[in-house]
């Protein structure tokens, strides 16, 4: 049952990303919705982010995850390199969870 979603997905992405090199000189997008289209691709990173750092299933993850979250986007931002982001980040989430702050 695994495999047999895992090749569906695999051919509907395939479809999908072929359909974009084929329709490309008969769909003729608007210069709104070309402007649009970059910050919806972010939007929904931006949602997967969110998600992936507050849920755990269907419950909230606990306090810290997002905390390691955002310590690692704070590094990022002030450009650190990315090995003492993804340490620093999860270091913090381990110690909260040890303190007993989950």
């Amino acid at each position: 049952m695994i495999i047999a979603a895992i090749v569906v997905l695999a051919v509907g992405t395939y479809a999908m990303r072929l359909s974009g090199v084929l329709l490309r000189e008969r769909l003729e997008l608007s210069e709104p919705v070309q402007r649009l289209l970059p910050m919806a691709a972010a939007s929904l990173l931006a949602a997967l982010a969110a998600t992936a750092t507050l849920m755990e299933g269907a419950a909230f993850a606990g306090y810290a995850r997002p905390a390691g979250v955002a310590i690692g986007a704070v590094l990022a931002w002030r450009r650190a390199p990315f090995v003492v982001v993804v340490l620093a980040a999860a270091l913090s989430a381990a110690l909260l969870r040890l303190a007993g702050i989950e």
